[in-house]
């Protein structure tokens, strides 16, 4: 388990990382959410020692995080840290070396990352030719090579267009049921719903919420469901409608109920219309639960 317990950081008189508390359990993902400048980075740079706290403790599995555990972290920075003359492969090599590995396991490891994230046709060439996507590729491998039981990656999903973001969703949620706890951070708020067991809100250094996420999620429910008929249908004055869009086939409108108003009459009364499609319960997405925090 990864522990965050009461870190500060300080840049001269700024608080960057303001009494951050955090816990993830081994084998979860944690989303770290925040706006540009929230904190998240310097957070994470905590985490993979590349820095260290003014104040509080980081410890993971029980053993405080420094450079004793180092081979146990794999941290991918949003700025990518690869050397543009090298060639792909001899990039990765060093890099795994690095990481404490023998020159034949290295190889191996090398090979096997590259067969799965399709670049073996581009060992040979230099950072400098790839493209931003292919870069971010070799950058991921360089993480995860070693597999490190604690994964940090900052903005991961960054230049890659959907058929590889999804490769690369795929790998993580692999490093996760193979036991890694991994922090990830991102904009993108339909990766966080389906990849993430847990999240946390960073605004202005403070956290603001943390928590699994459908709990989060269920915790700003409205009282507001999404009714879809098959055609138009009048909707009774007495139930408050939100919005109507239409749809494929028919109409939904989201309706509000008040605190007087049974979601059981509201469900009879869509059922007896003979017109009824779907009715659901509108839950919060992410998205909307981060821009209510952050503005």
């Amino acid at each position: 388990m990864l522990r965050i317990s009461h870190v500060y950081k300080y840049f001269g008189d700024i608080c960057v990382n303001d009494d951050i508390s955090l816990e993830v359990q081994s084998g979860k993902i944690l989303g770290l959410l925040g706006p540009n400048g929230a904190g998240k980075t310097t957070l994470m740079r905590m985490l993979s020692t590349v820095t260290t706290p003014d104040r509080g403790e980081i410890i993971f599995n029980n053993v405080p995080v420094n450079q004793k555990i180092v081979s146990k972290i794999g941290y991918m920075p949003e700025e990518r840290g690869l050397y543009r003359k090298m060639t792909v492969v001899d990039q990765l090599l060093y890099f795994a070396e690095l990481k404490g590995m023998s020159r034949s396991q290295a190889k191996e490891n090398v090979k096997h990352w590259m067969n799965k994230l399709e670049i073996v046709s581009w060992a040979d060439k230099k950072m400098e030719e790839l493209s931003k996507g292919m870069a971010q590729k070799v950058q991921f491998i360089s993480t995860i090579l070693h597999k490190p039981e604690f994964l940090i990656l900052d903005e991961p999903f960054s230049g890659f267009d959907p058929v590889n973001a999804d490769l690369v969703k795929d790998l993580i949620i692999e490093l996760k049921n193979e036991g890694a706890t991994i922090i990830f951070s991102t904009h993108r708020m339909d990766n966080v719903e389906e990849l993430c067991d847990q999240i946390a809100i960073i605004h202005q250094g403070k956290k603001k919420l943390d928590g699994e996420i459908s709990e989060v999620r269920r915790s700003f429910r409205q009282n507001e469901f999404d009714i879809t008929f098959n055609k138009d249908t009048n909707v009774p004055e007495i139930y408050n409608i939100q919005l109507s869009k239409k749809e494929l086939i028919g109409k939904t409108h989201r309706i509000k109920l008040g605190e007087n108003q049974d979601s059981k009459e509201l469900m009879n009364w869509a059922f007896n219309t003979g017109n009824l499609i779907a009715f659901k319960e509108h839950i919060p997405s992410m998205h909307q639960i981060f821009v209510h925090q952050v503005t």
